[in-house]
C-alpha cells in the first residue's frame, strides 16, 4: 500500500481505527512505514508511539487488540482508514472508544449482537451442524424460511395486543432472528439493509 509518509515533517501519517461491525470511531493512532507493514503483516494494529519512540501493537500490555479487517487509504494517500475488530474495550479507561460511549455515540456492544448473529448464521449454512436449528431451517429451503418469518411476525403482532412486555422483546428477538436467517438464504447483507436506511432517512 503507497502511502505518502514523507508529506508529514515526522514522517507520520494519521490512522483513524473503525469497528469493522459498527462503524463506531475507535481510536486516532500514528504510523510511519515500519508500523504500516507491521500492521499488514501481523493483521494486528501497530502504531508508531510519539512519546515512546517505539513501534507498539495495540493490546500488547492490555491483551485488547485490534483485528485488522481492512486498510484503506485517502484519496490523497496521506492518511489511513483501518477497520478492525476489537478484542475488548479500545480506550486505556474501559470505553469502547476512545471518544467516549455517551448516549450521542454510534451504536456499541449490544448492536454487535446482531453482526455476531449474522456471522454464526452464515457458517451455519456454510458448515451445516448436526442439530443445529439454523441448518435446519437452510437445508428445508427458503419456502420454510420465509414462513417462519411470517409465523413470527404473527405472534409479535399477537403479543403487541397484551401487556406482557417480556413476551413481547421474546417475540421481537424471535422475528429478528429469523429474519437474519432469512436474508442469509437470499444472499442480502445486514449492511445492505442498514444502508437502504440510511438511504431513506435522508
Amino acid at each position: 500500500m503507497e502511502i505518502e509518509f514523507s508529506k508529514y515533517d515526522d514522517g507520520l501519517a494519521p490512522a483513524i481505527v473503525q469497528s469493522s461491525e459498527t462503524a463506531r470511531v475507535l481510536m486516532l493512532g500514528y504510523m510511519n512505514r515500519e508500523a504500516l507493514d507491521k500492521t499488514i503483516e501481523t493483521g494486528m494494529v501497530t502504531f508508531y508511539s510519539r512519546s515512546r519512540q517505539r513501534l507498539w501493537t495495540k493490546g500488547e500490555t492490555s491483551g485488547n487488540f485490534l483485528k485488522v479487517v481492512e486498510i484503506s487509504a485517502d484519496c490523497d494517500r496521506d492518511s489511513l482508514l483501518i477497520q478492525a475488530a476489537p478484542s475488548g474495550p479500545t480506550c486505556h479507561t474501559g470505553s469502547t472508544s476512545c471518544f467516549g460511549d455517551d448516549a450521542n455515540a454510534p451504536p456499541g456492544p449490544a448492536a454487535n449482537v446482531l453482526y455476531e448473529l449474522q456471522r454464526v448464521i452464515a457458517s451455519r449454512q456454510v458448515d451445516p451442524e448436526e442439530g443445529s436449528y439454523t441448518s435446519g431451517l437452510f437445508a428445508s429451503g427458503i419456502n420454510r424460511i420465509a414462513q417462519k418469518v411470517g409465523e413470527e411476525a404473527v405472534e409479535l403482532v399477537i403479543e403487541a395486543k397484551d401487556d406482557d412486555k417480556d413476551k413481547f422483546k421474546g417475540e421481537t428477538a424471535d422475528l429478528i432472528f429469523h429474519l437474519l436467517v432469512l436474508l442469509r438464504a437470499k444472499g442480502v447483507n445486514l449492511d445492505e439493509i442498514l444502508e437502504l436506511l440510511a438511504e431513506r432517512r435522508k
